[in-house]
């Protein structure tokens, strides 16, 4: 008796809880142990030797039979398309990325990248059309014309799509040298292009493709025009605001029609140092395009340039443009001067061949040419 209450006895057997607890035991072992056999009965030829590479980042599994199911490089080789919304410094960001790897781990067909800066049109496309039948896979087509310009190209036509994103252009201007590095820009982006040609609306190859392909792939050097011009043409166009990063004794003036391989394409459109100088500098009455590749590839690249120009142009009657070539012009003597009337410097070596294409041919000068050009240069002929 405690605080008036009496304690209620417990009704709990000892025995049977012991008991109870002993089966529930002998019941939950059973289980156990009968799931456990029935596991290692289907599992019986699994093997539990697990590599410690299976604690890496795991790879997709491909099967090795369909060989078509393998992407490896095939986007990145895959020729870039010439539409896109790129500003000019991502353009030449992404253009100027080169591999470190020099070996090229796929089999590599070298191309010519054909840049043609023009105003709109392009006249003697006819003229080109036969030039490059037969030899798809050895060129690439970039044209460079005036934003505004909207005419219609054949879907047949070589030219067809190859319009990049262009900006105004005016004629003496440095945005002529900003869309000669953006044709060079985009022609980069295509890893199999190894050779970069500049051209006009109004030039014409001297030679079949075979020709000059087997020319310029071959080619050790670059081609770019460099000399030193004293007077008002020349030296004149110096602007001391340069110095001391250009001196007078390295402008140098030259050809804006260039020829060059991939290392030196790269090195203009990566060019951080000269480019801004002749930016502000060189202006109007400076001529840009005359003076800025051939001062700075005179200062860095010169060990790798032939010092000449592979588009011939007839300046013999003086002024600010050359001289034009009409109807009557074309004949197959005066082609055939230009083809081989020269004498220059290939490879170290003499030769006649000093110039493959040739400018300034007026669209009048367009069905003399298609008749006297393919039989003499041989269009559709292997050499």
């Amino acid at each position: 008796m405690k605080n008036g209450q009496s304690q209620r006895p417990s009704t709990r057997n000892p025995k049977l809880s012991n008991l109870f607890n002993l089966v529930c035991f002998f019941l939950f072992f059973g289980s156990g142990l009968a799931i456990g056999l029935t596991v290692s009965f289907y599992l019986q030829d699994f093997s539990f030797n697990i590599p410690l590479k299976q604690f890496s980042i795991p790879t997709p599994i491909t099967n090795k039979t369909e060989k078509s199911s393998r992407i490896g490089l095939k986007e990145y080789l895959k020729p870039q398309s010439v539409v896109h919304d790129m500003k000019d410094e991502e353009l030449l960001w992404r253009a100027s990325m080169v591999p470190g790897v020099g070996e090229f781990p796929f089999k590599r067909v070298p191309k010519i990248a054909f840049l043609f800066l023009t105003r709109g049109p392009l006249p003697l496309a006819p003229l080109w059309e036969m030039f490059f039948r037969g030899h798809e896979g050895l060129y690439s087509i970039y044209v460079h014309s005036h934003p505004s310009f909207n005419g219609t190209v054949p879907q047949s036509c070589v030219f067809y799509g190859r319009s990049i994103p262009s900006k105004e252009v005016e004629w003496g201007n440095f945005s002529m040298v900003e869309a000669e590095r953006r044709l060079l820009a985009n022609a980069l982006l295509d890893i199999s292009n190894q050779r970069f040609v500049l051209l006009s609306e109004s030039c014409i190859p001297l030679f079949n493709f075979s020709t000059i392909y087997a020319y310029l792939i071959a080619a050790t050097k670059s081609f770019i025009e460099a000399y030193d011009l004293p007077g008002p043409v020349g030296r004149a166009r110096f602007d001391p605001r340069m110095k001391p990063l250009i001196t007078l004794s390295q402008w140098r003036k030259g050809s804006q029609w260039f020829e060059m391989d991939r290392r030196l394409a790269v090195d203009v459109i990566s060019d951080r140092k000269y480019f801004p100088a002749f930016l502000e500098c060189c202006e109007a009455s400076c001529y840009a395009d005359e003076h800025y590749l051939p001062t700075l590839v005179s200062i860095k690249f010169w060990r790798r340039n032939s010092n000449r120009s592979l588009t011939w142009v007839d300046w013999s009657n003086g002024g600010a443009h050359p001289a034009g070539f009409w109807r009557r012009d074309v004949t197959v003597e005066f082609l055939q001067s230009l083809r081989n009337e020269s004498h220059c410097r290939y490879n170290g070596n003499s030769t006649n061949v000093c110039f493959l294409f040739a400018r300034k041919f007026l669209p009048a000068a367009l069905n003399r040419l298609l008749r006297i050009a393919p039989k003499l240069m041989k269009f559709n002929s292997s050499m």
